[in-house]
């Protein structure tokens, strides 16, 4: 089971779409009503291990302030704006497709964020700082945002979303912390690390699969009479995406050195899918939650694909890392 659920993780520019594929034929040959009762459980098995791994009391440790401000001012003065402007441009008669694009800006930094920087060798105690205070903060931003650019067009319930970020983020990040902290009681901190630290990422990315298959089961029929409306998301996730690599790399390049300029990468590009796709099913419930999943769905594939790209072409835009010409030149 373990290993299954470790090559799911692993594979997830395939799983997400098989997922999705899943859900569409489920939902089209069935009802699928009665899978509306699995949003919060799945909800709660994609976000609760996450949060088992994150060490809250990093964002308070080191001294790299400029590095850190200049991450979060990307992920709340630039990328929410950007994407915004993209949802005009692309889904200005359909809004709730905006909304969704909107959302999978609104939440920067994952658990992915840190193993995407440990793979390009980039500055690695720099991505968990940033993973903390960006999860942190995006939450509490979110509601406003949402409400400030969206809430002309769509009614949104910023008590409920308030509600729902408490149940599904801030819940299950102090029960992460005790979880761990138990944990290492009992087993102590060197097993941990070594044998129980890289298990939980697997059963979060269940939960992801999950939600998709749900949310793509609820608008199966919609998506099997328009199929191209799944293929009209790629351009304006592609664009989003590759204007925040080309803005990230700019500036990481012109201010930071090797390891900071990476995190400082995949600290403003990677976005936490997983909660803004937890908000979009629990918030906006039925149908319309449902078609703002749809997009985020999709931002999946273009995600994990972009980063991994991003990492074989590290060397060449910021040059090998140190141990590396060390070895080259012993």
């Amino acid at each position: 089971m373990w290993k299954l659920l470790e090559a799911i993780q692993k594979n997830l520019v395939w799983a997400i779409p098989s997922s999705m594929i899943a859900g569409i034929i489920v939902g089209y040959l069935t009802n699928p009503s009665p899978l509306k009762a699995w949003i919060v459980p799945l909800t709660f098995l994609m976000v609760y291990p996450m949060m088992i791994n994150l060490q809250i009391q990093k964002a308070l440790s080191g001294r790299d302030y400029k590095l850190q401000l200049i991450t979060q001012l990307i992920n709340f003065s630039v990328v929410p704006f950007f994407a915004y402007g993209m949802g005009r441009l692309f889904f200005a008669d359909r809004p709730l497709v905006a909304l969704g694009l909107l959302l999978a800006s609104l939440l920067p930094t994952s658990g992915m964020t840190i193993s995407w920087t440990g793979f390009a060798k980039g500055n690695l105690s720099a991505a968990v700082k940033m993973t903390v205070i960006g999860l942190i903060l995006g939450s509490i931003a979110t509601p406003f945002y949402v409400k400030w650019l969206m809430g002309t067009v769509i009614p949104i319930p910023i008590g409920e979303m308030f509600r729902q970020i408490i149940f599904i983020v801030f819940l299950p990040m102090l029960l992460g912390v005790a979880t761990r902290l138990l944990l290492i009681r009992m087993v102590g901190a060197d097993k941990y690390n070594k044998t129980l630290k890289q298990k939980f990422p697997a059963f979060s990315t269940l939960g992801v699969l999950g939600v998709v298959f749900v949310a793509m089961a609820l608008k199966a029929k919609d998506i099997v009479a328009n199929p191209l409306v799944l293929l009209s998301f790629l351009i304006p996730l592609a664009i989003l995406y590759l204007g925040n690599f080309v803005l990230s790399t700019v500036v990481g390049k012109a201010v930071f050195n090797r390891g900071d300029a990476i995190a400082l990468v995949y600290g403003t590009v990677m976005r936490n899918l997983s909660i803004a796709l937890a908000i979009a099913v629990t918030v906006f419930r039925g149908e319309q939650g449902s078609e703002i999943a749809l997009i985020i769905a999709m931002a999946y594939i273009i995600q994990v694909q972009a980063a991994a790209w991003y990492v074989r072409l590290t060397d060449k835009i910021f040059g090998p890392a140190e141990d590396t010409v060390q070895l080259k030149s012993s």
